[in-house]
């Protein structure tokens, strides 16, 4: 590339990497539809905008006017004198494709559409948003709306929208599907002094949408926790999980969801013009990323604020501290509603309450400090529980009675405002007499709730969102499993579905379904086909009796529905006769066509202490394949106890998926029962779900019942049943999940110049204690090449550091790793880590590298930048960028041989390279 090409694609890197600032930090706005007309929408949006100055110009669009509101007007936006970054319309929606397209010519990097009338109204409304967006697309506009309230930026005082007042700033991002539902949570707000950093309503999501607003509020300084009130998911749901899995971990996100009751989804979809998908599902998808949902908006912003304030509990244990039993006990009956518990104290607690508490004292928690407790026992009672290891929070409850004087209390726990990892929360009860106190306490950053029974509700809340969070990047147990036969794993159960599929069958027999599981390991009956009666019985000889006969069939899904099923067969002649019967009552209920003879299997004897568990995948329209635990057997429909998650799983979250149900809790051992092989039980939830994501051709499968027994082979399928895609659908259009899983594409050997075979594949969570041994021996040099500074071994090793780098978003970066086996101590080791990120919102990436020092000049660093060149292609990148500094010569090299573009500008203290793909 010549010089000056360069220095635009820098400028547009530079650009690219806030791709949303046009929206929200806007230099010069049109509005295009402004008019004098009172009342109007297009009036109230030019009045916002120079009422609540930001900082920019503002451009009156009105073809029919010379100004508008005193200020000069221009007949279209392609006259406006200067570039202009961001286009609030509010014409009619016949007009907006046009008005769009106009935009796109003068150059307009953003737009707010406030207009409505598209797909919300029916078939022509969603052609106009087909026809908006391809207008958009040509010129990489980005756009909000349309069919929204607008845009506010309180800090900077943005004010894009027709509400009749401005935001305060405050610490909290608001995002609203529904515009009206913006209106009075912003009226809401005013009268009880909430502040945002951010009140967005998105409207129809047409291309800006939930990921685009959550990565963006989660590099955004200003804000410290995000709240949305969701009508749907939208068409990209993957980029809502993808953003908020990992934004979550430090900023709190906090859904109300419309739409739980199948009236309300409806309504839902009526509104926003998109399919709801179930209710259940999205609350999985919730918990998969690390968001929490509440029903109702005061409960919405009740965690907002506490989560802003406050550290989420690492725990379910409780303390409260209160000066009236009667509210301690209001507060202990939400907590253990809500799942929460009452931290028991330690010994060593109990006499430092007896050293300064009255005699009368509760002796347990409740912590009852007596009505007659001074601002100094409120406080040392506070500090006490605070260090007590067995609590994960505190509550101080406070009734004003005559000897208490809350202010002075509230002046004495503002000091406790930060406690070492644990909430604190306060609850002072009553109404001007408090009041005071409440506004200390608010101040200093403890919450107040004029209720206890809320405050525990809130407690809860916390705890959950760290116990969902950690299950997020917890290190799995289950050992990484052999490259070589995972792939022949995929290829055994393909080559079973192929041929299902070249027959023109969506459903597979018993048989080939037991095959599918095989191939993942999962355990199954013994099973053999017989087409006549004579096979049959030859068959349960060579099994053993008693044995089950079953209907093989390519058309019938339900056996038992047809009579297909013989169970207890105690010899050859029982199993003839069984054979001749399945064959009748078939032909008499589903014609002579569906049956193809019958299989074989022992009788399974069902151990007293087994259980009858039921495992599945399932479409969902919005998220695709969702996985199902619970309780099997006949009764599946009737128990329902079921829980749902979001494939892939790791041992961790199959655990939790476990967790949810109520006959884990039988699992585990009750009445004398031995439990089950639990950890055995997790890995065949890992296995299958690695099925359901590897056999996209998979659109229904279901194993019940699942016999669990204890002891180490307790695990058996005895029956599968196993739908596929039909005909209609290709491989381009075949569901995907709304997690990406492995990219096992990316697997493959190499050999370095020293003879040394690798395996170079994308990071896994199991690499964890890898990648600490590979920290331990890179040399100062090599970590301020990769870093740009110092940093020490233990802040790189750190837990929470690794753990985000080894649960990567494969849909936002692909890390590589370059693996061996250890010649001294026949384990494996990582040799080299190259990291691919795609910059948010463009179709760049950044690449990194890190060698082990000792395999330096063996060609692995080259080796890893080709192939993360090579998968920037496959995943449709348009550049990739870097930046190396100056001394680092060799990495120099490696780019420049490889292709990219090298250049510094005199200011910068880094080497800029560049490849376009």
């Amino acid at each position: 590339m010549s010089d000056p090409e360069i220095n635009l694609a820098n400028d547009l890197l530079h650009a690219a990497r806030k791709p949303l600032s046009a929206l929200f930090a806007p230099r010069t706005v049109a509005v295009i539809g402004a008019t004098e007309k009172y009342n109007s929408v297009g009036r109230t949006i030019l009045w916002n905008l120079i009422s609540n100055p930001f900082g920019g110009t503002v451009y009156p669009v009105n073809p029919h006017r010379p100004n508008v509101l005193g200020i000069r007007a221009y007949p279209n936006v392609g006259a406006i004198p200067e570039p202009v970054d961001l286009a609030v319309v509010v014409t009619p929606a016949e007009t907006v494709p046009d008005v769009i397209g106009e935009c796109v010519e003068a150059g307009v990097r953003g737009a707010v559409v406030i207009s409505a009338g598209f797909k919300e109204v029916g078939g022509h409304g969603a052609e106009l948003e087909r026809r908006v967006l391809e207008q958009a697309r040509r010129g990489r506009m980005r756009l909000i709306g349309p069919n929204c309230l607008g845009v506010m930026m309180p800090y900077s005082g943005l004010n894009a929208t027709f509400a009749a007042e401005m935001a305060r700033p405050g610490i909290v991002g608001f995002l609203s599907q529904s515009g009206a539902l913006c209106t009075a949570v912003l009226d809401w707000s005013l009268r009880e002094h909430v502040g945002f950093s951010a009140f967005i309503s998105i409207g129809s999501m047409i291309d800006v949408g939930w990921g685009d607003l959550i990565q963006y509020l989660g590099d955004d300084p200003y804000t410290k926790s995000i709240v949305i009130y969701m009508e749907s998911i939208g068409d990209d749901p993957r980029a809502f999980l993808s953003a908020a899995r990992e934004v979550a971990m430090t900023k709190p996100i906090i859904v109300i969801k419309a739409g739980r009751t199948e009236a309300a989804a409806k309504a839902a979809a009526s509104h926003t013009g998109s399919l709801a998908g179930r209710d259940e599902v999205l609350d999985a998808a919730f918990r998969r990323c690390g968001v929490l949902r509440v029903d109702k908006i005061s409960e919405v912003f009740y965690l907002a604020e506490v989560m802003a304030k406050q550290p989420r509990a690492k725990g379910p244990r409780l303390s409260i501290v209160t000066n009236a039993g009667g509210p301690g006990v209001l507060a202990v009956d939400a907590l253990i509603r809500g799942g929460g518990r009452l931290a028991e104290l330690t010994p060593e607690t109990r006499a430092q309450y007896d050293a300064f508490l009255p005699r009368e004292w509760s002796h347990g928690n409740p912590i009852d400090v007596l009505g007659d407790a001074d601002p100094e026992r409120f406080a040392k009672a506070l500090e006490v529980a605070a260090r007590d290891p067995n609590s994960d929070g505190i509550l101080v409850v406070l009734t004003p009675q005559a000897m208490t004087d809350p202010t002075a209390t509230a002046e004495k726990l503002r000091v406790y405002a930060r406690t070492e990892g644990k909430p604190v929360l306060a609850s002072w009860m009553g109404g001007t007499l408090v009041a005071a106190g409440e506004a200390i306490l608010n101040q200093a950053g403890i919450p107040t709730f004029p209720y206890p029974d809320t405050a525990a509700w809130v407690f809860n809340a916390l705890w959950r969102s760290s116990y969902v969070l950690r299950g997020l990047y917890e290190t799995p147990t289950l050992p990484m499993g052999d490259d070589a036969s995972a792939a022949a794993a995929r290829e055994a159960a393909s080559a079973v579905i192929s041929k299902a599929r070249q027959s023109g069958r969506t459903l597979l027999t018993e048989f080939e379904s037991k095959q599918l599981l095989a191939a993942y390991k999962i355990p199954s009956v013994v099973t053999i086909v017989a087409t006549t009666d004579d096979r049959a019985a030859d068959a349960a000889e060579s099994i053993g009796f008693p044995v089950v006969l079953k209907l093989h069939s390519e058309t019938i899904t339900h056996k038992t529905d047809v009579g297909g099923v013989r169970l207890n067969l105690a010899d050859a002649a029982d199993v003839r006769k069984a054979f001749r019967a399945i064959e009748a009552t078939v032909a008499e209920k589903a014609g002579p066509g569906h049956f193809l003879g019958v299989t074989v299997q022992p009788m399974a004897h069902r151990n007293a202490d087994a259980y009858e568990l039921i495992v599945g995948s399932s479409l969902d329209p919005q998220f695709g394949p969702v996985l199902l635990f619970g309780t099997g057997g006949q009764l599946v429909e009737v128990f329902n106890d079921r829980a749902l998650a979001l494939p892939p799983l790791n041992t961790t979250l199959a655990r939790r998926m476990m967790e949810q149900t109520k006959i884990y809790t039988a699992l585990q051992g009750v009445r004398g029962r031995e439990p089950v092989d639990l950890a055995g039980l997790e890995a065949l939830l890992v296995r299958f779900s690695r099925l359901v994501v590897e056999q996209p051709w998979v659109r229904e499968i279901d194993i019940n019942p699942l016999l669990a027994a204890p002891g180490a082979d307790g695990l058996l399928a005895l029956d599968a049943r196993v739908i596929l895609h039909g005909p209609e659908m290709t491989a381009e259009t075949l569901p995907r999940p709304a997690i990406r899983p492995y990219p096992v594409q990316y697997v493959s050997s190499w050999t370095d110049r020293d003879g040394r075979e690798l395996m170079i594949r994308p990071i896994r969570p199991e690499d964890e204690p890898l990648l600490v041994k590979f920290h331990e021996g890179l040399s100062e040099r090599s970590v301020s090449f990769r870093y740009f500074h110092a940093m020490k071994l233990s802040a790189r090793v750190s837990h929470e550091r690794l753990t985000r780098i080894c649960f990567p978003d494969y849909d936002r970066e692909i890390p590589l790793v370059a693996e061996s086996l250890d010649a001294r101590g026949g384990g494996r080791e990582v040799l080299g880590v190259g990291r691919l990120g795609k910059i948010h919102g463009t179709k760049d990436a950044e690449f990194a590298l890190l060698i082990a020092d000792r395999v330096q000049g063996k060609g692995l660093g080259t080796e890893l930048l080709r192939r993360l060149i090579s998968i920037g292609r496959d995943e449709s990148m348009s550049r990739i960028v870097a930046d190396v500094l100056p001394e680092n010569v060799e990495m120099q090299r490696v780019c420049e041989k490889l292709g990219f573009t090298l250049t510094q500008d005199g200011g910068d203290a880094v080497i800029t390279a560049v490849m376009v793909l």
